[in-house]
């Protein structure tokens, strides 16, 4: 772990020094990964320390959010499931012509075209008994990667100018970091989707209209802590083994993530228009990246983080809570009919 740990702090710093977007994210990313290739000893990082990256961002959002957003979710909420059924409908389309060109299974190119969680589609593709999940792996990490990699530097020109912060680092900011920490534990074991995420948001948001606690400012220091923590694990994501597949569905992977960038980007413009926000703002509350890794980017160029915190977990929840039990639903149905129809072809011939 500490060779990731000083990978991911010299990944940092020379891409500080050559003014490269998040930095300390893309930095650990880039160098980490590349190290893989190179460097044929074991690298390891902790997932708890990437669950804390995940709790420090969350506990941001939670502490600087804004609350008037409660009362436009009327609109927010319409806005939200129109654009996920356009993202949603998109991934099944590229998905589609993904199998058809690299020949794999429809159902493999599904699950790795879908936005959700790695950890969790993978989950689905094993309970469903898909036997590509190490291409459902590759497709989902390539698109996870160029998001992170690609929408930054869409999104470097957008930077909104806000006062710099110099806030120092608090007892009080450490305590709530803490608290969020043991609570996303514990709905962890409730099995809270995106607990980590969610859990500091929950209670940070509660603690305000609850209590007459004082949110205490945040240093930059925090975010960057929290941009080497999650970086350093996706820069482990991609291995070595995952580019021994067939020439086509390494390209397939590739066109398939830009054609996802696309189509966020494209619907982006109708959220702009609709919600009145920034560039910024829209398309990072739709690009279909990470949740963490949007919030730290939107944080980064100063973009309405409530807001794109709030999308990019809607989103998440849809997919989890709604779209794959239809799927579920739609695959038992499916090989239902697939049965009968062999019943009643052998039937036929008898």
């Amino acid at each position: 772990m500490l060779k990731v740990l000083v990978l991911s702090l010299i990944g940092g710093y020379i891409f500080s020094l050559l003014h490269i977007p998040i930095p300390w994210m893309l930095g650990p990313i880039v160098i980490v990964m590349l190290a893989q290739f190179v460097y044929k000893g074991p690298l390891k990082w902790s997932g708890q320390m990437r669950d804390l990256g995940v709790v420090m961002v969350g506990t941001v959002i939670g502490v600087q959010f804004n609350i008037d957003l409660f009362g436009m979710m009327g609109s927010i909420l319409f806005y939200m499931i129109t654009l996920n059924v356009i993202l949603i409908g998109g991934s099944i389309g590229i998905a589609y012509l993904t199998s058809k060109w690299t020949k794999i299974p429809l159902k493999a190119a599904v699950l790795g075209a879908i936005p959700g969680g790695l950890g969790q589609i993978v989950v689905f593709a094993e309970e469903e008994k898909v036997e590509e999940i190490g291409l459902i792996s590759y497709f989902q990490v390539i698109r996870l990667l160029l998001v992170v990699v690609f929408v930054p530097f869409i999104v470097a020109g957008h930077v909104i100018s806000k006062p710099p912060n110099d806030a120092k680092l608090t007892i009080s900011l450490v305590l709530l970091i803490a608290l969020a920490w043991g609570c996303s534990h514990l709905m962890q074991r409730l099995h809270l989707p995106v607990a980590f995420f969610i859990t500091p948001i929950i209670l940070l948001i509660t603690l305000q209209l609850t209590t007459p606690i004082a949110m205490p400012q945040v240093p930059g220091i925090v975010m960057v802590i929290a941009q080497l923590l999650i970086g350093a694990h996706i820069g482990l994501m991609l291995k070595p083994h995952m580019i021994k597949l067939p020439v086509r569905v390494l390209v397939g992977g590739i066109v398939s993530a830009f054609a996802l960038i696309a189509l966020t980007f494209g619907s982006s413009f109708l959220m702009s228009f609709a919600l009145e926000t920034s560039f910024a703002t829209s398309f990072l509350s739709t690009a279909p990246g990470g949740l963490d890794q949007m919030v730290l980017l939107a944080d980064a160029v100063k973009a309405e983080v409530s807001l794109v915190s709030m999308f990019q977990t809607f989103r998440l929840l849809f997919i989890f809570i709604i779209i794959m039990p239809l799927m579920k639903m739609f695959y038992r149905w499916r090989e239902k009919k697939e049965i009968v129809y062999d019943q009643d072809s052998s039937l036929i011939k008898s």
